[in-house]
């Protein structure tokens, strides 16, 4: 593993100042695990609610490493060819009509047909070799020259068949090719798994990574990270919403607000000028922090009551 800009990982705590340099606002337990990840050369699973800032932490890595991000997004279905490599079945094809006029001066003077069909397995290794092969998202990591960061998110999306094919590439960072063979990674990625928890992940995969779970964040953190996407929003303002934020996530709630909703909803009120927040201003944007009508129909009645909850906090 090539690791550039070694200086800026030299510990957790010089971690945890990079990454507020680039905006990514992370606890002590996020840096120690980004640090060991790094040292270790271990994958690391980020499990935690959606929203939270999974998929951010690998992008921030990435910058801080000056490495590239090769991301592969998950779902179900998703196989290996999707994932690893194709064959470029165009290219091949097109080469097959091509040397149709040069098959008779291939099969001239060939005695039997075991020579035959041998001259003809060897157009067939031909077709089956890099020039025909196209990388796809684990491919590229393990053929990076100079390292990469490697994305695999939303791991719980896809099928166990699929989970259960990781595996090789968890452990020993390689990946076996049948036509090609064996494929080692020339410098091996940091790999970042990411969940959303929709369902349980295989003990086998957990126990190839380190595991790190990021809950919703303090409402310290969370002024913090507000401050470092939305500078410009007033002290005040910027109390009352993640106070408000904090008293929505205590209810019963189809889907609580995230931090991704909480930097959308300072960034929409910035826009319209909101000084402080009221009821009217709530209402307006309540659409904003939730995803449900449902959810919407049951806060409405509530907004005084968690107003005032949240600006007695203040």
């Amino acid at each position: 593993m090539i690791i550039r800009n070694k200086d800026k990982i030299n510990s957790p705590d010089t971690i945890k100042l990079n990454f507020e340099a680039l905006g990514y606002i992370c606890s002590d337990a996020i840096a120690t695990s980004v640090y060991l990840a790094c040292h270790l050369q271990k994958p690391i699973l980020v499990e935690g609610p959606p929203g939270v800032g999974k998929t951010e932490l690998a992008k921030k890595a990435s910058e801080l490493l000056s490495s590239p991000l090769i991301r592969m997004q998950c779902y179900e279905g998703l196989d290996e060819a999707k994932a690893l490599y194709e064959w470029k079945y165009g290219k091949q094809l097109l080469y097959t009509q091509l040397l149709k006029d040069q098959l008779g001066d291939v099969m001239r003077g060939a005695k039997g047909l075991d020579e035959s069909v041998s001259r003809l397995h060897q157009f067939g290794d031909i077709f089956y070799s890099d020039e025909f092969l196209e990388p796809r998202p684990l491919l590229q990591a393990l053929r990076s020259e100079d390292g990469a960061v490697l994305l695999i998110d939303e791991i719980d999306k896809a099928d166990q068949e699929f989970e259960a094919f990781l595996l090789e590439l968890l452990s020993d960072y390689q990946i076996s090719i049948p036509e090609l063979g064996t494929v080692k990674a020339k410098s091996k990625p940091i790999v970042f798994l990411t969940s959303n928890n929709t369902r349980e992940l295989g003990d086998a995969l957990k126990r190839r990574c380190l595991h790190l779970y990021i809950p919703f964040p303090s409402k310290a953190i969370e002024q913090k990270i507000i401050t470092a996407q939305v500078p410009e929003l007033n002290d005040k303002l910027k109390q009352q919403l993640v106070a408000f934020i904090g008293e929505l996530r205590e209810m019963a709630l189809k889907k609580v607000p995230a931090v991704s909703e909480t930097i959308d909803w300072a960034r929409a009120l910035l826009l319209l000028n909101v000084e402080n927040l009221d009821h009217e201003w709530i209402k307006t944007t309540l659409n904003l922090l939730l995803k449900f009508q449902d959810d919407i129909e049951a806060v409405e009645p509530e907004i005084d009551n968690l107003l005032k909850a949240a600006t007695k906090e203040n």
